[in-house]
């Protein structure tokens, strides 16, 4: 009966796929939470940037990080890690432009479990410990996930953009020195894609988890320069090298993350 339930749903599935996909079901038989998982992702696909304006090397790579940021975070994707596989194919040559993937909302804490607060006075973000009845004042981010116009699948480029405004974190020099600001971008817009030689790199930090949604937010721009936080409590979040005595190791609460999906790369340029 299971092997009879396999023939038939590949059969039902698999026309569906788009051209250099396949797709591999590692459980059987289907439940109706992967039969939902599934529609999600599948729905997701179908928004973002209309196919016709993008090249076809940049609809492959996009597809791929768009099944790759479908992730549940719920109490049965810890107990179930695998229940799709799919495996995209891509023998295009990589795109030479960074090109936003997906976005979602997050908070951000240190390892001191400090949150973000934003002085207004000061235009800085500082790591504070909030009382309890005060978390109302602690910063929610926009985050921006990137294709990579390189090889990489160990680090993943993201842009930080506090929630309800047009301020992108950014790290640019000053005083010799690379240094953490918070900048506005009047058009948005100009955030969708942009070439790996622009100077727009400045937004980006490349995320590289370390654990359960534990992660570092090392600059683009300037490798080696990490997002940190001081010993002290309501000190200023400042750019530090792997030698500073500062905390470099972030946990993100998402709110809104889809689907769990594991993709493996094949051949891929990605």
């Amino acid at each position: 009966m299971e092997s009879q339930k396999k023939c038939n749903m590949s059969e039902i599935l698999r026309p569906e796929m788009p051209e250099g996909m396949a797709l591999d079901i590692s459980h059987h038989p289907l439940t109706m939470k992967h039969v939902a998982n599934l529609i999600i992702a599948t729905e997701r696909m179908k928004a973002g940037t209309p196919e016709s304006l993008l090249s076809a090397k940049d609809r492959d790579v996009k597809l791929f990080h768009i099944m790759r940021e479908s992730v549940v975070e719920g109490d049965y994707a810890e107990q179930e890690p695998s229940l799709l596989c799919v495996v995209l194919e891509c023998h295009s040559n990589p795109p030479k432009h960074f090109l936003r993937t997906c976005q979602h909302q997050c908070s951000v804490t240190d390892t001191e479990q400090r949150n973000l607060v934003r002085d207004p006075n000061t235009m800085e973000l500082n790591a504070v410990t909030l009382q309890a009845g005060s978390e109302n004042h602690k910063v929610h981010l926009t985050m921006s996930t990137y294709v990579h116009p390189a090889a990489s699948t160990e680090a993943r480029p993201v842009a930080l953009c506090i929630k309800d405004t047009n301020f992108y974190l950014s790290c640019h020099m000053k005083d010799n020195m690379p240094t953490l600001h918070l900048e506005l971008v009047e058009d948005k817009s100009t955030m969708q894609r942009f070439s790996a030689d622009s100077d727009m790199v400045r937004f980006l930090f490349y995320t590289r988890l370390s654990g359960l949604n534990i992660t570092t937010f090392m600059s683009a721009r300037y490798p080696g320069w990490y997002i940190s936080t001081a010993e002290e409590d309501n000190k200023p979040v400042e750019m530090c090298t792997e030698t500073d005595s500062r905390y470099r190791t972030f946990q993100i609460r998402s709110k809104n993350s889809l689907g769990h999906f594991i993709p493996k790369l094949k051949n891929s340029h990605v």
